[in-house]
């Protein structure tokens, strides 16, 4: 017989649940940063600021023994934001399914909404997933 992992019940309480962060976009930030030569934030950075903000969505609402890491965006990133520009990124706990913890997240600039779409994070053993990543290669 095969179970499906599922997400620790109390979480199911987290649904709804919301958080925002904001961010002020710095040279280290931008697309020039990843083989762009624009001046405006990159949409890597946009990304994992919308994961950032969904972990705050689930704050301490995990066991010690797991966390949680991306598994998936289906978001666009709208318009730009430039230098000096703060972003404002929402997160939204929309549902739970098995192990999956899917968000719907957003953005803005003050000017226009930047990013919008939906961002899914799973749910593992912290220990289990660690002990199966490959060992570091050394430089020599």
């Amino acid at each position: 017989m095969t179970t499906q992992a599922q997400a620790p019940q109390d979480m199911h309480a987290l649904i709804g649940r919301s958080a925002t962060i904001t961010h002020v976009v710095k040279e280290a930030d931008t697309a020039a940063n990843w083989g762009n030569e624009l001046p405006v934030l990159a949409t890597p950075v946009l990304l994992w600021l919308s994961e950032i903000a969904a972990m705050e969505v689930i704050g301490s609402g995990l066991s010690p023994r797991d966390m949680t890491v991306g598994l998936a965006h289906d978001s666009a990133h709208q318009a730009p934001s430039v230098l000096g520009d703060t972003v404002t990124v929402h997160a939204e706990l929309r549902s739970i399914e098995g192990k999956k913890l899917v968000f719907n997240v957003s953005a803005s600039d003050g000017r226009a909404t930047v990013l919008a779409g939906r961002h899914t994070r799973a749910v593992v053993d912290k220990e289990r997933f660690v002990s199966r990543l490959p060992a570091s290669k050394s430089a020599h």
